[in-house]
């Protein structure tokens, strides 16, 4: 064989050995796809399987798309180089070679075009891994069909060409070789395209024979593995950039999902702007907060959102914030007014600086809410710290306040202020005669007429209930007096509420600093002593603070104390008035009367003592003592004889009364029928659901019912037709006069003609001389009861008075008395 044709089959087996190495390389290219996959799971060990299956697939799909957009200038680069091969060596190498060669490449670098052009766009979508797969084999084909065909060049040009072609086709390897970092994000393409180009270079110069060329051929693989090693790290650095922006944009559209479900689910919402503070990125929830188009927004200042008409007022807390955004200071919950013409809105907004990579300010972004609804709210709970709800008017909590003030202002000599301290008076009867809505509007009503005498130096309040205040400076008394006259006669004038007329009036009592407190605890207890004192003088009135008033005060807090000490000590008794019957002078009864002796006062009078224990409540735990001894003494007397207790409407009123009630019998073992309770009219005033069960859960049970002091209230007769009683008792103020010409007489024979109707007994109180019982024995009283019989006697006497007193009787009525008037006697219910 001569020695050209050896050449050509020890080529020809060479390359054979190069195609093997090169499928082999080819199958080695999992393994760098799996140590890939590698570094994935090292870098985000905390995602899911799932995740770095779906990561590493679009990463793979980024890099076949690099692949496919560089791919289309290789191929034409290719074709081009193949078209200058043929024109260098048309004359010294094979035509047919030359024609073969062009074919093969432009055919190839054709295809590769088509391929790119066809499957860029699928890849730069979602594909499947298949497809991915099959993208990856065709790039590869066509990356070892250009190497290859390549491969050849050196190896069929090389050996018979003088030395200036053999120097183009180094150069043209060498350019071939380099076109590896244009494959270079796919590892395996690059490897399948240059690995058989360097081989045939490298086969084709260190077989020729000639030092020169084997140098380069050593030189050419130098070059080759940098080559190849470096597109190696670019292949690395492509999959890891490739990867960063996967899971860059698989955050961000997780950021933005949450970000859109934030705005969508809460009232807050995002707002961004850029270095010069003009709004960018703006969302439709900002649009629709500030109530214009996103278009509109987009790159308009924060300062004209901020601005409020022509003049660019700003709103409380608006400049801070333009100081902030131009100063690239973060700030956080801070609260901007925006005055609008339809209203004022407030922003709370929270903003942080952005910077670019060199350190500047690039702009901001943050986070805000409209805060109106809590604004209002909080304006509404702060006035009604401060206001009363009801009228409008300054409340006790302000009160304190302004009288601090005013107390301290006159300590330093600042000047006087009264305190004029009001109480309507019959508001009670509107409120609980027409109900708490009339209640309402009728202290509505006082609170507007009291508005016009509200000025500088001047303030009203409503310290609760019906009971209202106001504060004025003043020179002194005069002045605060007669502003006490104008006051009473606004707020006593005839009031219209609906339908209804009302007419109220009001007791105020005047305290004045510094003569007579300089505090505002002691000046509102002053005012109130005063007003006491107005009130007990006949309503409808004004009085000033007085030094005995407070001595007074006083006495009465000590007797309070020694009250809550006689009922702890057991200081009270009952001491027994019998009741005498006119027909036959039998005792039909006792009434209980309360008997209070302190170890340090004495003797303490009923009428000092009752009206403090009605005022602390103290009457409550008093009336169940004298319920409980005087049934139980009652119980050991004549089956026939009846004890009447005298009970308080305050007492009368509790819803414990019946309970009370039912104790006394059942430990006494006493009748029912042989208890009657003594009541006045103004129970019946107090028409609640608990006042009218208790008066019927009596009558049920069979227990007694006695009108007292009968004949002093303006309505008696009316409560005896809506609610009859057992009996009444003729108040001792008409029997004391029951001679005189003043017409007693007369409103006694009424009482005893309407009682005869009613078929109700009838007791006289205070009978005191044998004429009086003889008058009322001649016009058919039942019963008498006063010193002219007995007074009051403790309990160990009563047997002795139950004898007795008929023989007294007896003596002092020796024969019957003829009447006039011969009546039907009334035995009682």
């Amino acid at each position: 064989m001569s020695e050209p044709r050896r050449s050509a089959a020890s080529n020809r087996r060479v390359g054979a050995a190069a195609l093997r190495g090169l499928l082999g390389a080819a199958e080695r290219l999992g393994a760098v796809c799996g140590f890939r996959r590698h570094e994935v799971s090292a870098e985000a060990s905390s995602t899911s399987p799932a995740t770095l299956d779906r990561y590493m697939l679009e990463t793979r799909s980024g890099m076949l798309v690099e692949t496919l957009r560089l791919a289309k200038f290789s191929a034409i680069t290719h074709g081009a180089v193949a078209l200058t091969v043929v024109g260098l060596f048309w004359n010294a190498a094979s035509p047919t070679y030359l024609v073969a060669l062009l074919l093969v490449i432009g055919t190839t670098s054709i295809g590769a075009v088509v391929a790119a052009w066809r499957y860029q766009g699928l890849f730069a979508g979602t594909p499947t891994e298949a497809q991915i797969e099959r993208g990856y084999r065709v790039a590869g084909a066509i990356a070892l069909a250009i190497g290859s065909s390549w491969s050849t060049m050196p190896m069929v040009l090389f050996p018979p060409s003088d030395a200036d072609h053999r120097m183009i086709v180094v150069a043209i390897a060498a350019g071939l070789i380099s076109d590896a970092y244009v494959l270079g994000p796919i590892l395996s393409v690059a490897l399948l395209f240059a690995a058989p180009v360097v081989l045939g270079s490298f086969i084709a110069l260190a077989t020729s024979g000639d030092g020169v060329a084997a140098s380069i051929a050593v030189l050419l693989a130098i070059y080759a593995t940098f080559v190849l090693f470096s597109v190696r790290s670019m292949s690395l650095l492509s999959f890891q950039r490739i990867l960063d922006r996967v899971r860059v944009s698989d955050q961000n559209q997780t950021i933005g999902l949450l970000l859109r479900e934030f705005e969508a689910s809460t009232s807050d919402w995002l707002w961004e702007t850029d270095r010069e503070g003009c709004f960018d990125h703006v969302s439709r929830r900002v649009a629709q907060v500030v109530g214009r188009p996103v278009e509109q927004l987009q790159g308009l200042p924060f300062a004209e959102l901020l601005a409020c008409g022509d003049g660019g007022r700003f709103g409380a807390g608006a400049v801070e914030m333009l100081g902030f955004l131009r100063e690239g200071i973060a700030f956080q919950d801070l609260v901007v007014e925006l005055p609008r013409a339809e209203g004022t809105r407030w922003w709370q907004l929270s903003g942080k600086p952005v910077l670019d990579r060199t350190g500047r300010l690039a702009g901001f972004r943050g986070v805000g809410s409209d805060v109106t609804a809590s604004r209002i709210s909080e304006a509404r709970i702060a006035f009604l710290a401060s206001y009363d709800s009801l009228t409008g008017l300054a409340n006790r909590a302000l009160f304190q306040d302004l009288a601090s003030a005013e107390c301290d202002r006159a300590a330093e000599g600042g000047g006087a202020c009264a305190l004029l301290y009001l109480d309507l008076d019959g508001f009670k009867v509107v409120n609980d005669s027409f109900g708490h809505g009339a209640g309402d509007q009728l202290l509505r009503s006082v609170a507007q007429r009291l508005q016009p005498f509200a000025a500088e130096g001047t303030w009203i309040f409503r310290l609760g209930g019906d009971e209202f205040a106001v504060l004025h400076r003043c020179r002194g008394a005069a002045e605060a007096t007669l502003l006490a006259g104008a006051i009473i006669a606004a707020v006593s004038a005839p009031y219209r509420i609906d339908a209804l007329a009302a007419e109220i009036g009001v007791s105020i009592g005047i305290a004045l600093t510094p003569t007579d407190a300089l505090d505002p605890g002691s000046l509102l207890l002053k005012a109130d002593l005063a007003l006491y004192r107005a009130k007990a003088r006949g309503k409808g009135t004004f009085h000033l603070f007085e030094r005995d008033l407070e001595v007074n005060q006083r006495t009465r807090r000590e007797l309070e104390a020694d009250l809550k000490l006689a009922l702890q000590r057991r200081e009270f008794e009952l001491h027994y008035q019998p009741l005498t019957a006119l027909r036959d002078g039998r005792v039909v009864g006792f009434e209980a009367l309360l008997r209070w002796r302190s170890p340090t006062r004495g003797f303490v009078p009923p009428a000092e003592f009752i009206p403090v224990a009605e005022a602390t409540g103290m009457i409550v735990a008093i009336g169940r003592y004298a319920l409980q001894t005087a049934c139980r003494e009652a119980a050991r007397w004549p089956a026939e004889t009846r004890i009447a207790v005298n009970i308080s409407p305050i007492q009368f009123r509790t819803s414990e009364f019946l309970r009370d009630i039912a104790a006394a019998l059942e430990a006494s073992g006493l009748e029912p029928g042989r208890l009657e309770i003594e009541i006045t009219e103004s129970v019946f005033l107090d028409k609640t659901a608990i006042t009218m069960a208790n008066l019927h859960e009596l009558r049920s049970r069979g227990i007694r019912i006695a009108l007292d002091d009968f004949g002093t209230g303006y309505s008696s007769l009316s409560y005896l037709a809506k609610f009859p009683v057992d009996k009444i008792k003729i108040d001792r103020s008409f029997v004391r006069d029951i001679d005189d010409e003043g017409g007693n007489l007369a409103v006694i024979e009424a009482i005893l003609a309407i009682a005869q109707k009613l078929s109700i007994a009838v007791t006289a109180e205070g009978v005191e001389t044998a004429e009086q019982a003889q008058v009322l024995r001649a016009r058919a009283c039942n019963d008498i009861q006063g010193f002219l019989i007995s007074p009051a006697r403790p309990a160990s006497e009563i047997p002795d008075l139950i004898a007795r007193v008929p023989k007294d009787f007896h003596r002092l009525f020796p024969s019957p008395v003829r009447t006039e008037i011969q009546p039907r006697l009334v035995v009682g219910r």
